[in-house]
């Protein structure tokens, strides 16, 4: 069986040494949804997600030390996203559309999509952007692959994780260690489809 979320995958690094990866999706099979995951300087890894059943789907295809589950929202006004969740507030701008976006416009629709271009750009993917990946292998046995439809920067984010300063936007550097690919090490928003194959059909 396979399951489709369509959205958007915000990644950035935060002078705090605290690095974050929110997903915010239009379509899936839960619906609209926003899910946030942090790897701090430690390495710890927390997943924020609005429900048990999205925390468990998430859980059983990523790693994570520990998840937090509560109402997560996300308001955008023009440039400006903003993400609350009892123990995150998360605000970044976008800026500019990126080269690699602009040609990323250019791959038609039914071919970005497929497992098959997935697995053929997956090393070109690894070489532009260190750390990113498109197509894997997730837990459970599940099979994943990304299709990239836009790329642009964020050129600014502030907030706060569990009370402290997250400070201002940095690389994210090193890569997050949720599950086989990080986000880029610039911090961009990237407009995207990703494919999650259980393993009966693999």
């Amino acid at each position: 069986m396979e399951h489709r979320f369509v959205g958007h995958i915000a990644g950035m690094g935060t002078t705090s040494g605290t690095r974050i990866v929110a997903g915010v999706w239009d379509q899936s099979p839960f619906g609209r949804f926003c899910d946030v995951m942090v790897e701090e300087p430690s390495g710890h890894r927390t997943l924020l997600a609005p429900d048990t059943e999205i925390a468990d789907f998430i859980a059983e295809t990523y790693t994570f030390d520990s998840i937090d589950i509560a109402p997560v929202t996300v308001t955008v006004d023009h440039a400006l996203w903003a993400v609350r969740h009892r123990a995150l507030t998360l605000d970044w701008q976008i800026g500019r559309r990126r080269l690699l976006g602009g040609l990323l416009r250019t791959v038609p629709a039914r071919l970005r999509h497929s497992e098959s271009w997935a697995r053929v750009i997956d090393p070109a993917a690894r070489l532009v952007q260190p750390g990113v990946r498109t197509h894997g292998t997730a837990g459970n046995g599940r099979v994943e692959w990304y299709a990239a439809h836009d790329l642009h920067v964020l050129v600014a984010a502030t907030g706060t994780w569990r009370g402290a300063s997250l400070g201002t936007l940095a690389p994210l550097t090193p890569p997050v260690s949720f599950g086989f690919s990080s986000a880029p090490r610039r911090p961009s928003l990237t407009r995207v489809t990703s494919v999650i194959r259980d393993e009966d059909n693999s």
